[in-house]
């Protein structure tokens, strides 16, 4: 099994609009793909300076699953956030391989 984990710290100005937005339509969107088997949604304990910090974490069974969502459906869902949100946020995105 693949970890797809997006780290994502949003400033305070959109921070509510942000979360429901993305547990009402965004992760909705990932997981319809068919990608993902199932997901987590985590926010940093420790407040930050500057906003907030969540982890969304994709779990797929494959690393051509995982390739699947990045070529053919990543591009779009990342540019439905980058037009709501441009410069309010910072991502970055992380897979792991799960061994256990």
């Amino acid at each position: 099994m693949v970890l797809y984990s997006v780290t994502v710290n949003v400033g305070d100005d959109i921070h509510e609009d942000w979360i429901q937005w993305m547990r009402e339509v965004h992760v909705p969107e990932v997981m319809n793909t068919g990608c993902f088997a199932m997901h987590k949604i985590m926010r940093l304990k420790e407040p930050q300076q500057d906003g907030h910090t969540y982890s969304f974490q994709y779990y797929c069974e494959s690393h051509e699953k995982l390739n699947e969502y990045q070529s053919v459906h990543a591009p779009a869902l990342r540019a439905d956030v980058e037009n709501r949100y441009a410069n309010k946020f910072v991502a970055f995105r992380t897979i792991l391989d799960i061994i256990e």
